[in-house]
């Protein structure tokens, strides 16, 4: 019944859900939240931003931005949004283990759900969606990425602790009917991309945006009897629209369903391709021929989503306007890891309303009110080695607050932003808790080459403990303490940002940048894998320090025509004070990554050729894993004869290297390229399951732990696939 509701409600949002901005005088879109600055949404704007650099600092942007254009993001398969962020040092993006395929990205060095996501100015991936929504937006949906660092905007809530990712979807008005990508890797992974912007006379304007992708064939590169990927098979598919009025409303309003289903898990010796399979009523794994209560994880997510933004100019040259945004979305995911159940939903709302007033030039200021609503259901049942228990009930998260945001500008040469937010957080059961959140921008321009901005806040949400760390339901551990609390988690960050444009150079695309970035909570959700063998205790911090320190520095230039040089280089100091231990640095988070492209283009932009490589830093490993020996086992003392993996409790230092090729025609793109062209593997990623003596794989042991992955899963994969492009006539 409930996916028959999620059926129906998809069809029927089509054409109910809804979005909107204003326009000028000039008919331009402008953003009244003015995070990102001004948009247009005419084709002479899009051909300027495909000639950008791939990746580049925004010089006018008051917050630390870096931008991920439409040529970016062509750079490499970029099949879905995780993978755009191999060639930024800014984002890291890795595995939450080794048998789900959820993706996780740090900004700051952080964990991804300190950023808060954003599509087109929109709050997304929170909750249930967040493990594997960087999986659910196709890369080339997108017409730009904006990373902004740091604590920015007080317009969109204060969830944004180290930094916001905006996403900019292909628009309604593009003059391109038809746009068609595919692609497949060696893998058998194969991505297609479908859309379509039509014009129904001057008002009316939509977008049609299809997605299918899936793998075929199940992969066992390290022969550790454990998929490296599981199989999978999505669905996805959105409708976007605009309406402008002939007074400068603009109403903007669309809808997105998806279906993804992922299979993973252990192969079944003697039966290539098949897996655990589970029977859903009885809650049970069914085991095939010659295997005992094998290991397997099958996850089934379904969510749709509807939004409405409206923006209605309130004089004749929009100094003031009113705007409102509103979002509704549900999630379903049915998912068993093992032995563990856990059946989930979730609803969530939300609302702005905003009213924004350009007194002159150099004031401007905005005044508002929000709010976010979640309701969760879960049915939650664990049965381990070491726990036999389960869960299910409501739990409603709501916040409601208001803000105000004032902008100074001084010309060119100096600009301010000054925010607060006053929020009230209600939790089922509990007193409503007010916070207040001031957050400060500034920018100054001693000369036209030098660009100084610094930036300060506090940010706080709500926990999500086994979402937000999806990983430890493949593990054989027992959870203790607050695992299924929602405590609220509190932080301050500030930082700052110095960028030299340099008189070099075939193009203005020369700078180097250095910035500086601190965040330390004063309230957080901890998930210590250390403080008893076998457990993984949840609690909060509770005046213990948790703090990172991060710095980068970014170089670019375009030494000749059309060649254009980006090396990035980012170092983070993560500290947090655990039970029992101290103040240690952060398990599994990578001291450093490095980043070199290069990308050329012949005359007319008929050949691209890419090129990527990085360095990625070691990580301190948890205390157990310093127990695995280089023959897979693991014991307390050393074996004789046989080497410890992590001999100085660290992982390597490994490198990856990314080519591609494109051939331009007139309207399609051809390309082919490869990843991890080094062949670089985590080896060891099942830790601690036994095998019997035939060699038999058998994960139900509480050392089973399948979550501590830090490096690639899969060796190089080579891909190739095409886009075409049909251009409106004039």
């Amino acid at each position: 019944m409930k996916k028959t509701i999620i059926i129906i409600f998809a069809a029927v949002a089509a054409f109910v859900s809804a979005s909107a901005q204003v326009v000028d005088q000039h008919g331009h879109v402008v953003d009244t939240t003015e995070i990102y600055g001004e948009r247009s949404d005419s084709l002479d704007a899009a051909v300027f931003v495909s000639r950008q650099a791939g990746n580049y600092l925004s010089k006018g942007k008051e917050i630390r931005t870096e931008v991920i254009s439409a040529a970016g993001l062509c750079k490499m398969a970029c099949c879905n949004l995780a993978e755009s962020f191999e060639n930024s040092a800014s984002v890291t993006v890795g595995y939450s283990d080794a048998v789900t395929g959820a993706r996780q990205i740090r900004l700051l060095g952080l964990s991804g759900v300190y950023t808060q996501m954003l599509d087109e100015n929109r709050p997304v991936m929170r909750g249930l969606s967040a493990p594997f929504g960087l999986s659910y937006v196709p890369g080339q949906w997108l017409e730009s990425i904006q990373i902004a660092k740091g604590a920015s905007s007080v317009i969109n809530g204060v969830e944004s602790m180290t930094g916001q990712i905006n996403m900019e979807h292909r628009k309604p008005t593009d003059e391109k009917p038809l746009f068609i990508n595919a692609a497949v890797m060696s893998d058998t992974k194969m991505d297609l991309n479908i859309a379509s912007s039509l014009q129904m006379g001057y008002k009316w304007s939509t977008v049609i945006l299809g997605h299918v992708s899936g793998n075929i064939a199940p992969h066992d590169m390290n022969n550790d009897g454990f998929l490296d990927e599981p199989k999978m098979l999505q669905f996805n598919l959105a409708n976007r629209w605009l309406y402008q009025a002939d007074n400068g409303v603009q109403v903007r309003f669309g809808v997105r369903a998806l279906q993804d289903s992922r299979l993973g898990g252990q192969m079944l010796t003697g039966k290539d391709g098949e897996h655990v399979f589970y029977d859903k009523d009885t809650y049970t794994p069914v085991p095939k021929e010659g295997q005992i209560d094998p290991w397997g994880s099958d996850i089934m997510n379904r969510s749709v989503n509807g939004y409405l933004k409206v923006g209605i100019p309130l004089n004749e040259d929009n100094s003031q306007n009113i705007a409102f945004v509103g979002d509704y979305s549900y999630q379903d995911m049915d998912s068993y890891f093992g032995s563990t159940k856990y059946l989930a939903g979730q609803h969530s709302l939300f609302g702005n309303l905003l009213y924004q007033n350009i007194i002159s030039d150099e004031h401007k200021f905005t005044l508002g009110m929000s709010g976010t609503y979640d309701r969760y259901m879960e049915d939650f049942k664990r049965l381990v080695a070491l726990q036999d228990v389960s869960d299910n009930g409501i739990t409603q998260l709501a916040v409601g607050g208001v803000f105000g945001e004032y902008t100074y500008h001084a010309g060119d040469k100096f600009s301010s932003i000054v925010g607060l937010r006053a929020d009230w957080y209600k939790k089922s059961g509990t007193d409503i808790v007010g916070k207040f959140s001031p957050r400060v921008t500034l920018k100054y321009m001693p000369i036209d080459e030098i660009v100084i901005r610094a930036n300060g806040g506090r940010g706080v949400r709500y926990s999500t403990p086994l979402i937000d760390n999806i990983g430890v339901f493949s593990t054989g551990k027992a959870f203790n303490g607050a695992y299924n609390e929602h405590i609220l988690e509190d932080a301050w960050t500030f930082g700052g940002n110095l960028t030299y444009y340099m008189p070099f150079g075939a193009s203005s695309n020369t700078y180097i940048s250095f910035d500086y970035f601190r965040t330390q909570f004063v309230q957080q959700m901890v998930v210590d894998y250390e403080h008893f063998a076998n457990t993984i205790d949840f609690y909060a911090l509770d005046g213990n320090r948790s703090y990172t320190d991060n710095f980068q520095l970014d170089f670019s230039v375009d030494p000749i025509e059309r060649f254009n040089i980006t090396a990035t280089f980012r170092y983070t100091n993560a500290m947090i004070e655990l039970a029992g231990k101290g103040l240690v640095e952060k398990p599994m988070t990578s001291r450093f990554k490095g980043v070199l492209n290069l990308q050329y283009a012949t005359n007319l932009n008929k050949w691209i050729f890419d090129f990527t490589a990085s360095l990625n830093g070691s990580c301190r490993v948890y205390n157990f894993m310093e127990e695995l020996n280089a023959d897979g086992t693991m014991t307390a003392a050393p074996k004789e004869g046989v080497a410890r993996v992590y001999e100085n409790g660290r992982t390597p230092m490994y490198p990856l290297l990314y080519a591609q090729v494109t051939r331009r025609f007139k309207g399609w793109d051809v390309y082919i390229g490869a990843e991890n062209l080094t062949n670089f593997k985590q080896q060891d990623v099942i830790l601690g399951a036994v095998k019997d003596a035939d060699g038999f794989v058998n994960p139900r042991q509480p050392s089973f732990d399948a979550s501590c992955i830090w490096g690639p899963l899969m060796g190089i994969k080579a891909h190739v696939g095409f886009r075409f492009t049909l251009w409106k006539k004039a």
